[in-house]
């Protein structure tokens, strides 16, 4: 088995919804474009990733989504060393379809008292869905390994709450592990790298607002 020596996953650069959330109540999420920024925070990431590959051969899998092939482009990764496959269960988290702005800003402020992994958008999905999709995506990647010539850098281009949730069901977090940390911003990096004794950690920890077990025990007992 070829374990990659590196897996990095890469949030997209900013997008028109984060930009502006009316937005949604016109163009559908998975159309939704980089706005300027968007691209320099991209091309401003592919400068490290570049260096961190060097010469070497990298997987790439990337979300459906335009914002995430737009923040591939950016990247600007060698075409020659990078093969590149569109992965669906990658996606952001399903808010349904065409959204009201007041409905959605609703919908997440019951999400964050309710808890980002059990929340249900309506017409949506919950964290859970994200998390058991992740899982099925990690059973086929672990199957890629397999090959010998297994490429050792392997690059997901995905969304925030993708990432994290990825990392919980890689490093078998707890829901309130997961709950108490912050998504990544925008064309921000996190990478797995793989040790000497075999185990892959993080390269750099994600944001935390608050202590996991605290917090949980305060949402049991109240």
């Amino acid at each position: 088995m070829a374990r990659p020596r590196r897996i990095v996953l890469v949030r997209h650069g900013e997008s028109e919804g984060n930009a502006d959330d009316s937005v949604y109540e016109r163009e559908p999420d998975h159309a939704l474009r980089l706005t300027e920024n968007g691209l320099r925070q991209a091309r401003a990431a592919g400068g490290p990733l570049r260096e961190l590959f060097g010469r070497e051969q990298v997987s790439v899998y990337v979300s459906p989504y335009r914002r995430t092939h737009e923040t591939f482009r950016a990247l600007d990764l060698d075409p020659d060393l990078v093969r590149v496959r569109e992965e669906p269960r990658l996606r952001e988290q399903d808010w349904g379809n065409w959204q009201d702005r007041e409905d959605v800003r609703l919908q997440k402020a019951y999400r964050d008292a309710y808890g980002h992994f059990f929340y249900r958008f309506a017409q949506g999905e919950s964290g859970a869905d994200v998390y058991d999709r992740v899982g099925a995506f990690l059973e086929s990647l672990f199957r890629s390994f397999e090959d010998p010539d297994h490429p050792p850098n392997v690059l997901l281009v995905t969304h925030g709450l993708t990432m994290r949730l990825f990392c919980m069901r890689w490093f078998h977090w707890s829901v309130a592990e997961f709950e108490s940390l912050v998504n990544p911003g925008n064309a921000e990096t996190r990478a797995l790298i793989l040790g000497e004794d075999g185990r892959y950690t993080l390269d750099r920890p994600f944001e935390q607002w608050c202590d996991p077990e605290t917090h949980w025990r305060h949402r049991i007992e109240s």
